[in-house]
């Protein structure tokens, strides 16, 4: 079906998706929001678009939507606002979208125009975004409070501080408006938390896109080229399988590059006798692919390299299985700390008693960040690790990461720390897999992608 240009639920453009909806069915869309009127009480939510970001100058960078509108609409148009009205008998649900302009559109491509919205997305109205400024403050009138995210669109938050003000100034005699402003994620985090299935399947495509596009370049490794050089056939590899872009600025670190956690200049060319570090993911239908392989320059480990690659490794094996439902989020981490602590001790960079190290946190030097994060429709998706205290239980339909990382970079060498650590100097490793916790225990999404130091070593093959 198409209205105004706007593909709904088709397969056109580039990367194989779909416009309005990324091939979900409407009825996810619509099932969301009825829990989160559930949850919104006498409240109302304000969920605007993504902005249009600029390179340079007048020059836009592609087009990103915004998650939460996505989720509880499947819109994918810039300058677009959802308002969720839990208090009203009428226009609960409107969707503000930009107007039809014939010139406009010449220029950046078709609108769908407010009028097929309701027909379409199945909320409530359609109207126009240029009616937003006269009307916002007057449709929060009947709410308690409001659902918005503060410091991210200055005119937008005029309008909800408006109607705040209006309400403290008529609310003590009529009762009505709202009174105070709280962030959506307090009701959206929890629900996009656990994946329903529609989402699992749009995570399934993303990672295994990922899988295929390593698979594909891994074995052009080879001294002398450049990290971009990898880069781009990567990326060109996801596109090539349907993804839409690069879940994030793609990660390609060889030599001490591999030690920088979120290097992106990829602009060093790969020498022999290296280690390059390739964290890298495909977006499919919003959805993002999170994967780490380190992998030998020259096609097979030197000996220091496998070992701490090997200690990597088995954490990586050990926090994996540490995931079922039921199991604190941060088991997952302690698991992979004690594993890297006995590794660590192995290879001779710490000493002394395996549980007192792990109370002093003795690995952070050599493994600064946590071992998991959620993902979802953003790489590092929302919802918080720690709920009153306590760690996050995890049940069926999260999703998260599992990269332990070991690293051994210059700096740890001025300030020596002990041990036998410079043997190591210069070595980077890092393992990423993502993880989807199931009834019964864990899938690896992408196991398709082999992580032993044989495997990996025939993955560059030479």
């Amino acid at each position: 079906m198409r209205a105004g240009g706007t593909e709904v639920n088709g397969e056109e453009g580039s990367g194989g998706e779909g416009g309005a909806f990324q091939g979900f069915p409407a009825e996810a869309f619509r099932q969301r929001r009825a829990r989160v009127f559930e949850a919104l009480g006498d409240g109302a939510m304000v969920l605007p678009a993504a902005s249009v970001l600029h390179r340079a100058g007048d020059s836009e960078l592609r087009y990103r939507p915004d998650s939460e509108l996505f989720y509880l609409t499947g819109f994918v148009e810039p300058d677009a606002l959802l308002l969720l009205r839990g208090f009203a008998d009428e226009a609960r649900s409107v969707l503000f979208v930009r107007p039809r302009d014939a010139k406009a559109e010449l220029w950046t491509g078709s609108r769908l125009g407010p009028d097929p919205v309701p027909s379409i997305f199945g909320v409530e109205e359609g109207r126009s975004i240029e009616q937003l400024w006269d009307s916002l403050p007057g449709l929060l009138t009947g709410a308690d409070r409001v659902f918005y995210r503060l410091g991210v669109h200055p005119r937008i938050e005029s309008l909800v501080v408006a109607a705040l003000r209006t309400a403290r100034l008529r609310g003590a005699r009529r009762g009505t408006g709202p009174r105070g402003v709280e962030d959506p994620g307090e009701i959206l985090d929890e629900l996009r938390l656990r994946k329903d299935p529609w989402e699992l399947e749009a995570l399934r495509e993303a990672t295994a896109i990922t899988v295929s596009g390593f698979r594909n370049v891994l074995p052009r490794i080879e001294p002398g080229l450049g990290e971009w050089e990898l880069e781009a056939e990567l990326e060109a590899a996801f596109r090539r399988e349907g993804a839409a872009a690069p879940s994030f600025a793609t990660i390609v670190g060889s030599g001490a590059n591999a030690c920088v956690l979120h290097y992106t200049d990829n602009g060093r060319r790969m020498r022999d006798g290296e280690l390059v570090l390739i964290d890298a993911g495909a977006e499919r239908r919003m959805y993002a692919g999170d994967v780490t392989r380190t992998l030998p320059v020259s096609g097979v480990f030197s000996p220091e390299q496998a070992d701490v690659y090997r200690v990597v490794e088995r954490a990586r094996r050990e926090a994996v299985a540490a995931i079922a439902p039921g199991v604190p989020v941060a088991d997952v981490h302690q698991r992979a700390v004690r594993s890297l602590i006995e590794g660590l001790l192995g290879l001779g960079v710490l000493s002394g008693d395996p549980e007192e190290l792990i109370e002093k946190g003795a690995q952070a030097p050599y493994f600064p960040h946590r071992t998991c994060h959620w993902l979802g429709l953003n790489t590092h998706d929302v919802g918080d690790y720690v709920r009153e205290g306590e760690s996050r239980i995890l049940e069926p339909g999260m999703v998260l990461t599992v990269e332990p990382g070991l690293y051994f970079p210059s700096s740890l060498f001025d300030d020596p720390l002990g041990g036998s650590a410079e043997a190591f100097a210069g070595i980077g490793v890092r393992i990423e897999d993502d993880v989807l916790v199931s009834e019964h225990g864990r899938e690896v999404l992408t196991k398709d992608l082999p992580t032993g130091v044989e495997e990996i070593e025939k993955l560059v093959g030479r």
